[in-house]
């Protein structure tokens, strides 16, 4: 994504509007700041004051998108009424550029409507669709009981919820689902590793791909087509496919709201920095309007690992119980650690016993940007849920991504990160088990229901073993990169 102010942006900066030296600045601090402080009014009017006053946003952020989580704990319409406060803040405050030449913008609800709608185009793949479940696992292909048994040995690792293993089990005992008949499943981001297109187009799926119109995307996303089993569709301009949507979210609502069969919305969208914020507004905003347009419309999404979780008291016991049980090395290597650094590293996971425990997550090096845009995600998915649509909201495995071993600290920290119980998945691992929960929960209603939306995140959540591995993950993180340079590097 471009990061030049066009279609979808941030706001003016008020004490930027009048700038004699450059356009006027848009402030992604103000609108983060704002947002998390009008998540927060309904259910905690002093935090949501304090977070207001924040002079250091970038740099402290941390702890208010905790608090955004534990305020939301104690009752369902609380956490219902965080995700809509923040919903409804974004979409109140971000802007659309009308495209004149003074900069003027209007609201996203105004957002105008092009003259011109677009076209289709359709691949078709010249595979037999893959009639079972195929996991990738470190250089094997794993099916049936393989599948099982592995999916049992990261439970029994900490690396996954025990709730994983039911809903793989049912995909695996029910292969025919795998062909997703009768629906449409919107792919937004055709092109990221952590898509699932791949995976369905190889089980003979229709799939509507959503991606830039940029011909190595393109040539990516055909490839995978041709190979697969299914049908790819995508909008087009004059027979080239591809969407900007910070720009076409118009079109595209309308050319979505046409697609045959059950309509699943997949948002698997990355962008740098700001832009996530403005890419993630745009598949918000894309949600919103199919929502409203087809009784039939499903969400579907990927939460990062890297958050703050609440999660289940026997994560909480088997975290504290690692920690208990360090060795003799561990422990006294532990303690001058915390000394020299301020208690910062190798802290205890939790506090105390706990049901539902708080797991923190969040890594500073991706800022409130990237924080910004995946909690959107996740407050869509409880209110959308709280209102009786079906939704696919899955935590999906720390993973070797490119977006994440471009950066030096986290592709090191990655690295290092076995060292201290959490595994980090390969993307061809990632991308489909994910896309095999997808399949689970579009067959089950959106899998179990929960009386809090807590447990609904929790529920077959694949976070690599950081909800219950030995340390705080965040103060353990340091050391693990520190380890894994060598990894990183090689």
């Amino acid at each position: 994504m471009a990061d030049a102010p066009h279609g979808l942006v941030f706001p003016l900066d008020p004490a930027g509007q009048n700038r004699t030296d450059g356009p006027p600045r848009r402030s992604t601090t103000a609108t983060g700041r704002g947002v998390v402080a009008d998540a927060l009014r309904p259910v905690d009017a002093v935090g949501a004051r304090a977070a207001e006053r924040e002079t250091a946003w970038r740099t402290q952020y941390l702890p208010w998108f905790r608090l955004l989580v534990e305020a939301g704990l104690a009752t369902p319409d609380d956490a219902v009424a965080v995700a809509r406060g923040g919903l409804d803040s974004l979409h109140a405050r971000m802007r659309v550029m009308t495209g004149e030449d003074d900069g003027s913008d209007v609201a996203l609800a105004d957002w105008p409507r092009s003259t011109a709608g677009f076209g289709q185009v359709e691949m078709h793949g010249a595979g037999e669709p893959l009639r079972e479940l195929v996991l990738p696992y470190r250089g094997e292909r794993l099916r049936g009981d393989d599948v099982r048994r592995r999916v049992e040995q990261w439970v029994l690792a900490g690396v996954v919820e025990p709730t994983l293993a039911e809903a793989v089990d049912a995909v695996v005992a029910n292969p025919d689902w795998l062909r997703l008949e009768g629906r449409t499943v919107a792919v937004v981001g055709a092109g990221s590793e952590m898509g699932p297109l791949q995976a369905l187009t190889r089980w003979g799926a229709r799939v509507a791909a959503i991606d830039l119109p940029r011909e190595d995307v393109w040539e990516r996303v055909s490839d995978t087509a041709v190979a697969g089993a299914g049908t790819v569709v995508a909008p087009a301009v004059e027979g080239r496919p591809g969407a900007d949507l910070l720009a076409d979210v118009p079109a595209l609502a309308d050319w979505l709201a046409e697609q045959p069969g059950t309509l699943v919305l997949g948002n698997y969208v990355y962008a740098d920095g700001a832009t996530n914020v403005r890419v993630s507004t745009a598949v918000d905003e894309l949600s919103r309007r199919l929502l409203e347009a087809r009784d039939d419309a499903a969400l579907a999404f990927l939460a990062t690992p890297t958050d703050v979780f609440a999660v289940p008291g026997d994560a909480v016991d088997q975290a504290l119980a690692a920690y208990s049980g360090r060795g003799r090395l561990s422990k006294g290597l532990g303690r001058p650690l915390r000394t020299v650094s301020g208690g910062r590293l190798l802290q205890r996971p939790y506090a105390g016993p706990a049901d539902p425990g708080l797991n923190d997550s969040l890594v500073p090096q991706q800022g409130p940007n990237y924080a910004l845009a995946k909690r959107l995600q996740r407050w869509r998915a409880t209110v959308a849920r709280h209102e009786g649509r079906l939704v696919s909201m899955n935590v999906a495995p720390p993973t070797r991504t490119r977006s994440v071993v471009k950066n030096r600290a986290l592709a090191a920290a990655y690295a290092g990160a076995h060292r201290f119980g959490v595994e980090v998945f390969d993307p061809s691992t990632s991308n489909v088990l994910m896309a095999a929960m997808l399949v689970h929960d579009l067959h089950t209603g959106g899998g179990p229901r929960h009386e809090h939306p807590w447990q609904d995140e929790a529920y077959a959540a694949a976070h690599g073993g950081l909800w219950r591995a030995a340390y705080s993950p965040r103060s353990a993180l340091g050391l693990a990169a520190l380890l894994g340079v060598g990894g990183a590097r090689g």
